[in-house]
């Protein structure tokens, strides 16, 4: 039961009524920011095929109308909020990786950053993502460009790492797309289908193929 049955119609009105003169409050900025996080909340939780403008509307207590005057397709609304997630984890992994002493440990932060174990929320957002691609346009040029941005940065470690003669790697570019595929797919194979799969395993198995890839030492990448 939630607190909005317990309480009653009465208080819903007053929380409506608050939600809109908050919004009003707001400036345009804010409140786009504001429905952006509402669609994330809902995305989250409900998958992004799942997601109306009701929902986000309801999500907020305000109208659908209030969507609308600021999005004009639920695609651009979708796109907005996953841009924002994904956008947010691959700086988290930028900002990680910065902290790196060397191209070698600046990989294990990489991969480490990649593939946390608690991250099923995020990946199952991606996973949501490629699913609907096919079917919405500005959809499918942000996971395409966010997925370029995350292959460019593994790419240009492996090549940094390269260059300075600390592993072999005669096509990073290659290299960086095979290892992502690899962390992709078993990130993905966990939270589609619940498997089995010992996320420490998981992630052992592709500092392991790293290594290999890249001609390091066995446990360079980490332990």
């Amino acid at each position: 039961m939630t607190v909005r049955a317990t309480v009653g119609p009465c208080w819903t009105r007053a929380q409506q009524a608050f939600t809109v003169t908050a919004m009003a409050r707001m400036s345009p900025d804010d409140r786009r920011e504001a429905i952006v996080g509402a669609a994330l909340a809902v995305m989250l939780r409900q998958g992004i095929a799942a997601t109306t403008v009701r929902d986000v509307a309801a999500e907020m207590g305000t109208s659908s109308g209030l969507v609308h005057h600021y999005f004009a397709s639920m695609d651009d609304l979708l796109t907005a909020a996953f841009e924002r997630a994904a956008g947010q984890d691959l700086q988290a992994t930028v900002d990680a990786v910065s902290t790196g002493v060397g191209p070698v440990d600046r990989l294990a932060l990489f991969l480490a950053a990649y593939g946390r174990t608690d991250q099923d929320g995020a990946m199952q957002l991606w996973l949501d993502a490629w699913a609907e691609a096919g079917r919405r346009p500005a959809l499918q040029r942000a996971s395409r460009r966010l997925n370029e941005a995350w292959q460019r940065l593994l790419a240009d470690l492996v090549r940094d790492g390269a260059e300075a003669g600390v592993l072999t790697c005669d096509d990073p570019e290659a290299t960086a797309w095979r290892l992502l595929s690899l962390l992709d797919g078993l990130a993905l194979q966990m939270v589609a289908h619940r498997s089995s799969l010992d996320p420490h395993d998981v992630a052992r198995w592709c500092r392991e193929q790293a290594e290999r890839d890249l001609s390091l030492p066995s446990g360079s990448l980490g332990q």
